[in-house]
């Protein structure tokens, strides 16, 4: 191996391990700072939350009486377009006309097979009889 080449291999050699050391360190700051920033927006997150829950209404219990393992769930708000809103409210309504007619139904059939004439609500009558 010519000695130009060999004092080249030796410099790129000699450079890469000067470089190591400082990549890392630069990675290690890099990673730091991540998490830091990570840290300090996941206090400020839970901080507006906080503030958030103080405005709507206090807690009617202390955390003392709360037990540990019934945490309550609170309730996520469904990011619905308006057609799929109103395609739910549809639906919902005609469940509720399909109960309440299935209601009237029930009723109304065990009026018909009863031997007794079904009864009429008594009317209050200005005369007093």
């Amino acid at each position: 191996m010519k000695l130009k080449k060999l004092k080249k291999k030796i410099q790129q050699l000699e450079k890469r391990l000067r470089e190591g050391p400082e990549k890392l360190a630069r990675l290690k700051r890099k990673l730091q700072q991540a998490e830091s920033a990570k840290a300090l927006k996941a206090g400020r997150k839970s901080a507006a939350r906080a503030t958030a829950s103080i405005g709507k209404k206090p807690p009617t219990q202390t955390t003392e009486a709360v037990k540990p393992g019934k945490v309550k769930k609170t309730k996520r708000k469904l990011n619905l377009s308006p057609e799929r809103r109103a395609q739910l409210a549809a639906a919902m309504k005609a469940r509720w006309a399909a109960k309440r007619a299935a209601e009237t139904n029930t009723t109304n059939s065990t009026d018909q097979n009863s031997p007794l004439p079904p009864r009429q609500a008594p009317e209050n009558s200005a005369d007093g009889v």
